[in-house]
Order: C-alpha cells, then structure tokens, then sequence
C-alpha cells in the first residue's frame, strides 16, 4: 500500500499516510497537535483548508458543506489521502 506525505503548512513537521488512515490519526502519530472532538466527521472541530492534493471520505457528505469541498475544505478526522497533501488549519 502506497504512503502518502501529509504536510502541515508553515511547519517542518510532516506526517505519513497509507489510503486507510485518517489525516488525524497520521497526524497524532507523528506528534502534531490538531483539534479534534467527534471523531466521525459532524462537529467540525478539525476542520481544514486541503492546500494542495486530495482527500476520500468513507462516508458520503461528512459535515462540510458543498460550497466547503469546493473551496477546499477538508475533515482530518475522517479524512483518508489520496496523494501527497498539504493543509492548514482553517
């Protein structure tokens, strides 16, 4: 299974990411800290501007908007990549 680069913008910190793992889990396993609560996509605690490359959900609409996915927004929590990734908090 091909890992993905997860980087947070504007640290030298990255994190590694298979298509199975969510952003968050990737993230809090290489130390970084990022604000989660619900864990399944609804509460919106982590949300994320997706900076550079692209996410898959398990679920069909997680708790963004349509106009929020096309402008880039992202949920690490219950995010998976599909590509190398940069991101910021939003």
């Amino acid at each position: 299974m091909k890992t993905f680069r997860i980087q947070i913008d504007g640290h030298a910190v990255a994190a590694e990411a298979d298509s199975e793992t969510s952003l968050f889990a990737a993230m809090a396993r290489a130390g970084i800290e990022w604000p989660v609560s619900c864990r399944n996509g609804t509460c919106r605690t982590c949300i994320a501007r997706l900076l550079q490359g692209q996410v898959r959900y398990d679920i069909p609409w997680p708790g963004l908007s349509a106009d929020e996915k096309e402008e880039g927004y992202c949920l690490p929590c219950v995010a998976r990549p599909m590509a190398d990734l940069v991101i910021a908090r939003a």
